[in-house]
């Protein structure tokens, strides 16, 4: 099974914490969707007649499409690639974007689960990241598309500067009063050249901090543990039957698929990424061309890939996997590496599969870097 992500370049506004690839002019808008179907008949025979499971719309902020404009990407996809019976097709939107008649044209679409980005109830906390929503509309936009939707992913970002425990637990239960099945939550980060960062810099606002962040971790995890949800990612939180397929994907190492400009394709031995420029893109695709650089990944690569994103997950990595794969010097030493981990109760084996425990989960990251190996192809 095979994944594709489609990029929409575009936002209304810019977000002052956000570093991800969009312009803020939508005047290209129309000439990009042919682009990116343009790019799809490109590169069809890519996937080798795997079956599509998941089509994921992200940005940028594929709510700007309009409809008809979804449709086109979505038939395209349909055109081009063999897709499974029922199809997991996210829509990334924001609330602004969500009124109730946008909303009943989605689902009329294939669009079957939508991802709103939320990242907070509070005014204050989304003026400090120039969101383009305010905390009603986030509010109505979930109210109205649960009586559409089954299948409701909300973004929420934790860490913010001057947000309380109690701020941020009333974040959680506020989500969890419109039952809605899954939640991703992120720490805000401090990106270089974003604006957030300009503003720390010259003292406008507070610097984050880790250990407020890492307390606002355990807090989301313990309530919604509560809830009836798994943490199946670090930053993922579903109801049974409810996980992203797309996402599990990307952490599982299946094949995807990446259209658009900046959007990244991995094959399971190479990695390619388009140009991360809208006009370059544009012209590139016009003339036939695929504006991407690629790499092959060495054993050593797939090995760190897989250390990184399987211990994210509540899947874990396994050492029998890691030894068929890369062989018993991988093996032998992500064990030595581990060991110090495990005595320090961050990490533990279940049988021979490594996973992080509640105290580690926050810190997996720089732990996964340690597990490592260099210096061998």
């Amino acid at each position: 099974m095979s994944a594709i992500y489609i990029h929409i370049p575009f936002c209304k506004q810019a977000c002052h914490y956000c570093d991800f690839h969009f312009s803020t002019s939508l005047g290209k808008k129309e000439v990009m969707v042919q682009a990116l179907m343009k790019e799809m008949v490109l590169r069809k025979n890519e996937l080798k007649g795997e079956l599509i499971e998941t089509i994921y719309f992200g940005g940028g902020t594929p709510s700007v499409l309009d409809i008809g404009e979804i449709n086109q990407l979505v038939d395209a996809v349909y055109t081009n690639y063999q897709v499974v019976q029922n199809p997991e097709i996210t829509l990334e939107a924001n609330p602004d974007d969500l009124s109730r008649n946008r909303i009943v044209e989605l689902a009329k679409s294939r669009i079957n689960r939508l991802s709103i980005g939320v990242q907070s109830f509070f005014d204050k906390d989304l003026k400090l990241m120039n969101r383009a929503h305010n905390a009603l509309e986030a509010e109505i936009s979930i109210k109205d598309a649960s009586q559409y939707f089954k299948n409701i992913s909300i973004d929420l970002i934790y860490g913010i500067p001057g947000m309380t425990n109690l701020r941020w637990q009333q974040n959680i239960e506020k989500a969890l009063a419109f039952k809605i099945p899954h939640i991703s939550s992120y720490a805000l980060t401090v990106e270089p050249k974003t604006a957030l960062a300009h503003f720390i810099e010259k003292g406008v606002v507070q610097n984050v901090d880790d250990e407020v962040a890492q307390a606002h971790f355990h807090i989301l995890s313990d309530i919604l543990a509560d809830a009836g949800y798994t943490c199946y990612e670090i930053s993922n939180f579903g109801k049974p039957g409810y996980f992203s397929k797309n996402n599990t994907a990307y952490w599982q190492q299946k094949t995807y698929l990446g259209i658009g400009p900046s959007a990244h394709s991995y094959d399971g031995e190479r990695r390619g990424w388009n140009v991360r420029s809208n006009p370059k893109y544009i012209r590139a695709i016009a003339k036939g061309e695929l504006p991407m650089e690629a790499e092959v990944l060495s054993k050593t690569d797939r090995y760190n890939e897989y250390v990184m994103t399987g211990l994210r997950t509540v899947w874990g990595v396994s050492l029998e996997k890691i030894r068929d794969l890369f062989g018993e010097v991988y093996e032998k030493h992500i064990g030595e590496q581990a060991g110090k981990y495990i005595a320090s109760h961050l990490l533990y084996l279940d049988g021979d599969t490594l996973l992080a425990t509640k105290k580690g989960k926050f810190l997996v990251d720089g732990i996964a870097s340690d597990l490592f190996m260099v210096n061998l192809s």
